[in-house]
């Protein structure tokens, strides 16, 4: 292990413990430890790379607010510069200044020495910034970009025939640089680059609107002329294997891509509407459910508590909340953990959305009559110590999930409830006997998700007495508080907000709440009776994370009509 990463843990940035936390989570998943702290959120990729600079006796560049001219920029094809993770930054006397990410690597300085005919000298910088430089400047440039090549559709009024959509198919594997190819290609790739969770592709009467969502938000990003409508949807349908001639019913499929020499898979949802047929792509990154239990977001106390649910021998364990809220990557976190040789996990999904090495993960087929129920009675003749059920939507379902929890298993599922308590009387309304529920039931969580403050651009201020009054805030808290709020850069896109992290309300069943869903009372009382027991609500768990910084009183507030 490096010198400089030691450094760390003597000057207080991490502990010891989180430093052997990081290197057994770069040995199992074959990363390098500062890439491991980074992905635990213990260092910033900022920190990691000013001290590897150090150490190496390089500079280190902050490339989030550089604007490079385009002479300097056109000294480094873009292709060089994507695939080898470097930048250009400064060309003197014949000598080119990039910046690169391991400077020890001689075999890619050799090459960039190669290529260019001329001498280079380098900087360092973060990966992120890499990128994010790469990104915005060659987009700017006479190179291809998503603007540029719908410019070039608008301007020369390529039109798509029926014929032509007819062999779309065949178009699509024999000839991979047509442009409605390139086009679908370029979308995905800078919506993966803009960490986009999903892209949707809209038809209006004139117009096809594209849209990204980023951190929960939706930004329109193109609106490509109306005719290309067809072939787009024609070859992301051809990519997801999914019938270009059926135009009047809901389709879905899947596609498998590689985007910077990471692999993708993407959820397709098809559905006609008026003016055309409407495309949903949700992007799954397998590097999201990665994140381990101590990186999802919860508070010490939280914390405890669900490490001991998820080693309970048996019970049903529930994770309520909107769509996504993140409940997906909670459950496969917890399975993660539990996913030991001496542990059998079998899953019940619709669809499954990530593939786990080492769990058995059925897909639920209603065409086949291949539902949850029926799959989790026989999934009970294998024999598992841990079951996830995708999610309970009827009493059938409930039911069977609650005999596999009586019968020694520990169960984990979904519910679409707003908050904890709603679970219990959610179940008793499917038709579920309220003692079965009472008896079977060990915890419920809710959970949202809040954005992130920027870690670029994030400034401290003292929040006025008209937002501080929108909270029950004691005057040591206000003194206390770390309030932050983002500027906006490049960064974050200038939003504000980089990434986000969930906020929790969890609640512990206990003898009284057991008493009080057996008589099936209210969500109110016995919501009243787990705040008196100490579960703090969605708001309070997000409002503790503003007072820490982490996000802002207007993420916190946005959950108020929750509590």
């Amino acid at each position: 292990m490096q010198d400089w990463l030691q450094q760390f843990v003597e000057d207080g940035t991490i502990s010891a413990d989180q430093l052997a936390e990081a290197e057994d989570m770069a040995s199992s998943l074959g990363l390098s430890v500062e890439d491991a702290l980074v992905r635990l959120e213990y260092v910033d990729e900022a920190l990691i790379g000013r001290a590897q600079a150090a150490a190496y006796g390089y500079s280190f560049v902050e490339l989030e607010e550089l604007e490079v001219p385009h002479s300097i920029i056109e000294n480094v094809p873009e292709s060089v510069a994507r695939e080898n993770s470097v930048f250009p930054i400064d060309f003197d006397n014949d000598r080119l200044t990039v910046a690169v990410v391991n400077p020890m690597n001689y075999e890619v300085v050799e090459k960039l020495r190669f290529i260019l005919n001329r001498e280079v000298d380098m900087v360092m910088a973060s990966k992120e910034g890499i990128q994010a430089a790469i990104n915005r400047h060659y987009g700017q440039s006479e190179t291809e970009s998503v603007d540029s090549m719908l410019m070039e559709f608008t301007e020369t009024a390529i039109d798509f025939t029926e014929t032509e959509l007819s062999q779309a198919k065949t178009m699509a594997e024999d000839e991979e640089t047509a442009p409605i190819v390139r086009l679908v290609n370029l979308i995905i790739t800078e919506a993966v680059n803009m960490r986009a969770s999903d892209i949707h592709i809209e038809p209006f009467e004139d117009r096809v609107r594209i849209r990204y969502r980023i951190d929960g938000v939706l930004i329109e990003r193109d609106s490509p002329p109306k005719r290309l409508l067809a072939a787009l949807i024609s070859r992301l349908k051809v990519m997801g294997r999914i019938d270009i001639a059926e135009k009047r019913r809901p389709q879905d499929g899947r596609i498998k891509t590689r985007v910077g020499g990471r692999d993708f898979d993407l959820r397709v949802s098809v559905l006609p509407t008026s003016h055309g047929q409407a495309m949903v792509l949700r992007i799954l990154d397998r590097d999201n459910i990665k994140v381990g239990i101590r990186n999802l977001g919860f508070s010490e106390d939280n914390y405890r508590k669900f490490q001991n649910i998820i080693r309970r021998p048996n019970g049903i364990f529930l994770v309520t909340g909107p769509t996504g809220s993140g409940k997906t990557t909670t459950l496969y976190s917890a399975l993660g953990e539990l996913n030991r040789p001496d542990r059998k996990i079998i899953t019940a999904e619709d669809p499954v959305e990530y593939y786990l090495p080492g769990i058995n993960q059925v897909e639920v087929r209603a065409s086949i009559g291949l539902n949850f129920a029926r799959i989790i009675r026989a999934m009970l003749r294998q024999a598992p110590n841990v079951i996830l059920v995708g999610e309970i939507r009827d009493a059938e379902t409930a039911e069977m999930a609650i005999q596999a929890s009586l019968t020694g298993h520990l169960v984990f599922s979904t519910l679409h409830t707003n908050d904890a308590p709603s679970s219990i009387t959610r179940l008793i309304d499917m038709g579920v006997q309220p003692f079965l529920v009472a008896s079977s039931v060990m915890a419920v969580m809710a959970q949202r998700l809040v954005r992130v403050v920027c870690s670029k651009c994030g400034e401290s201020y003292r929040p006025d007495a008209t937002e501080l009054g929108e909270f029950e805030l004691t005057s040591d808290q206000v003194t206390t508080g770390k309030f932050m709020r983002g500027k906006g850069c490049n960064y974050c896109s200038h939003t504000g907000y980089r990434g986000r992290k969930a906020v929790f309300e969890l609640m512990l069943m206990n003898s009284t709440i057991r008493e009080m869903t057996f008589r099936s009372e209210p969500a109110q009382n016995i919501r009243r009776q787990a705040r008196l027991f100490g579960m703090r609500t969605l708001m309070e768990d997000a409002l503790d994370k503003a007072l820490l910084g982490v996000t802002t009183l207007a993420e916190a507030y946005s959950l108020r009509s929750n509590d």
